[in-house]
This record gives C-alpha cells, sequence and structure tokens, in this order.
C-alpha cells in the first residue's frame, strides 16, 4: 500500500510534543522540507513582475480593483520583521481588493493597527507575501450562504505559505450613495455578484437595474469617483466612510445573519500554545478502496477528534481514475484531494496518532496550519 510522505527533517512524529522540537519543526514545510529561514528576498523578481504588469496592467476602474507590485512597499527588511513582532502597527497584511473590502476589515480585526497592502486578485496577495511584500495575506475561505470558496481551497495547495489564525466576520450589507440622493431616485446599483445574490429580496422591492463589478468596495469607489448621482452601490459601512457616501439602508442582506471565515496566512508557521483552543487544516490523498474515506475519518471520531470542516477539490494534475467494473469495462471516477479541519493542536498526542495512522491510507499528506480558533463575531 502506498504511503504519504509526511516529513519533518530530523524529527519523528512522536517527538513532535517537545518545545524545542517544535521549534526545529515550525522552520519547515510539511510534506518536501523546504526551510524557510533562509529565504532572501529576490529584486528581480520583482522588477520582473512590474515589466510585465505595466502601469496600465488591472486598472480598468468597472472591476473596482487595481494594485500594481511597482505601487506595493519596499521589500521587508530584517529589521521590519523583527520590530514588526513587537509592534502590530509595523504588521503588513496583504488582501484582494480596495480599501473598505470586507477581507481588509478581516484583516484589521485580526490586527487592528496593521498596514495593510490592496492587490488586484488573490493570487497576487499570496506573492507578496512569498516576495517579502508583506507579512501575512488574509483570504475569505467560506461563508454561511454561499459556502466554500474553491478558488483559495486551490491556492492553498499551490502557495507554500502556512497558515497562522482565522478570522470569522459578519456580513453587513448596505445601500450607498451621494450625499442628497433618495433610494427613488436610482436606476442602478453596481456591486460584486455574490452581493446581489445576498440581497436579491431588498433589490427586487427596489426594482433597479444590477451591474456586477469586481468587488463591493469598488462599486462605492465607482460611484463616488464618477458623481453617478443615479446610481447606488452595495457594500459595507466602511466603504461609506472611505468614500464619503450616505447609508440609504443597513443590513438589506436576505439572511440577517451572514458569517464569513477568513484565514491569515504567512511564512512560517506557528507554534501551538495551552492557553487556547487551536485547530489544524491538512490535505490529503487517498489510494483507492472500498470504505478507504470512511477508515480516514473513523481515525479522528475513535480519538474523540471533533472535525469542523471536510471539503473535496478534484485533482488538476490527475483529474481521473481508472477503477475496474466487471459490468463495463474500465470505469472512470474523479480523483480528489480532502481538505479537513480538525479540533486539536499538533502538539495533542492524539493528534499526532492519527495523522500517522492517516498515512497508512493517504498518498500525499500535507499540514496547511495548526492556529488558534477565532471565536469571536
Amino acid at each position: 500500500m502506498a504511503m504519504a510522505s509526511f516529513v519533518v527533517p530530523g524529527i519523528s512524529s512522536s517527538q513532535l510534543c517537545t518545545q524545542n522540537q517544535l521549534k526545529r519543526a515550525s522552520k519547515w514545510v510539511f510534506h518536501g522540507g523546504v526551510s524557510v529561514t533562509s529565504v532572501k528576498v529576490m529584486m528581480h523578481v520583482v522588477d520582473h513582475n512590474q515589466s510585465q504588469m505595466g502601469p496600465g496592467s488591472g486598472g480598468d476602474v468597472s472591476h473596482g480593483l487595481h494594485k500594481d507590485l511597482c505601487s506595493l512597499p519596499r521589500p521587508l527588511s530584517i529589521t521590519d520583521i523583527v520590530s514588526a513582532s513587537d509592534n502590530l502597527a509595523k504588521v503588513r497584511i496583504s488582501y484582494k481588493g480596495i480599501p473598505g473590502s470586507y477581507s481588509e476589515d478581516a484583516a484589521l480585526k485580526a490586527y487592528p493597527n496593521c498596514e495593510t497592502i490592496s492587490c488586484s486578485d488573490f493570487e497576487e496577495a499570496f506573492k507578496a507575501v512569498e516576495l517579502w511584500l508583506a507579512h501575512k495575506v488574509v483570504i475569505p475561505i467560506e461563508n454561511t450562504s454561499g459556502g466554500s470558496i474553491h478558488r483559495n481551497y486551490d491556492l492553498l495547495l499551490r502557495h507554500r505559505l502556512h497558515i497562522i489564525g482565522e478570522v470569522q466576520l459578519a456580513t453587513n450589507l448596505s445601500l450607498l450613495a451621494l450625499p442628497g440622493v433618495r433610494k427613488e431616485h436610482l436606476k442602478r446599483v453596481l456591486s460584486h455578484s455574490q452581493a446581489f445574490e445576498l440581497s436579491d429580496a431588498f433589490l427586487n422591492n427596489l426594482g433597479v437595474s444590477r451591474e456586477n463589478v469586481g468587488d463591493t468596495a469598488g462599486a462605492a469607489q465607482i460611484v463616488a469617483s464618477n458623481v453617478l448621482y443615479d446610481t447606488g452601490a452595495i457594500a459595507s459601512l466602511r466603504a461609506a466612510e472611505i468614500y464619503g457616501l450616505n447609508v440609504l439602508a443597513e443590513s438589506i442582506q436576505d439572511d440577517s445573519e451572514i458569517i464569513s471565515r477568513y484565514l491569515v496566512l504567512a511564512r512560517d508557521p506557528i507554534i501551538p500554545k495551552a492557553n487556547k483552543p487551536f485547530k489544524t487544516s491538512i490535505v490529503f490523498t487517498l489510494d483507492e478502496g472500498p470504505g478507504v474515506l470512511f477508515k480516514v475519518l473513523a481515525l479522528f471520531a475513535l480519538r474523540d477528534i471533533n472535525l469542523s470542516k471536510i471539503e473535496s477539490r478534484p485533482q488538476r494534475n490527475r483529474p481521473l481514475r481508472v477503477v475496474d467494473d466487471s459490468n463495463t469495462g474500465n470505469a472512470k471516477y474523479f480523483d480528489y484531494l480532502f481538505y479537513i479541519d480538525f479540533e486539536a493542536s499538533m502538539t495533542e498526542p492524539r493528534a499526532q496518532t492519527a495523522l500517522e495512522h492517516l498515512q497508512e491510507f493517504a498518498t500525499f499528506l500535507r499540514v496547511l496550519g495548526c492556529y488558534p480558533i477565532d471565536t469571536t463575531i
């Protein structure tokens, strides 16, 4: 049976519970053992990206997003990194969107005095951390209305960053417009497509046309910068403050309470502590066989470990698996990656034992992060 690669160089999985060994383990990426302690800032990579993007790349205001790498802060120095550990005001957080977006709200909830760095897409937000332009990145991963954001699950696997925290944020959609404009003056409303879906009943009663843009805060920016008196925007209260718009209606979403969950990622993992509950996120693939997934889930249940999330995604490099079928010959089925969040710390023997046994079934296993559970909304 194929065995998964789950490696911390020089440390056995049964020895991970001591503090010194955890510090050593935190310097390595699981499944690959790539050290991140000696990463250098590669300025020519930044220059190359700047030349590829150009000053006008992604600058269409109708998409609501625009941020060239050349407008990002200078690369982090060792002094920046050391000082950030002592002063949260110096922590740089990258996110997708522009000021006033919900992702920026999540970053400010996690680090109230941080410096936020807007990026045009999720890929760029990840790269800002990998290129040492930001300390951390905040990404949305799921919400109680729309479910999982599959694009970001794919990026978790593609990039070698570690989950170090989570943020839960209540989504309050508001109808914004220029000062002096009333709801009956509006002929159209701008926002992200998901915001329209979440506030469908309100908009039907309002009787206006809808126009999709790339970001809720971008919608507010368009209305303000173009002085559109017949156009409203669905965005956050903070976006109204930033772009000088009035709030015509609050909490217009069809569901009274929508909670979004965000992940905070960094280049290095954190060392789990015992003063608060921790969660661990993993991704793995399974060898074929009857009931294999059931057996894997039982590994956690038998150790009284609660699974708070399970997500499956088809493998891109191996999308189909050929299976013998006596009736029809060879049948082809999707081959999946499984993402699991479980409520236990990697310092706990029960979690270590569960992952050891998981290797008996998994052909690939990677720990995405071990981080404190956010219980505040």
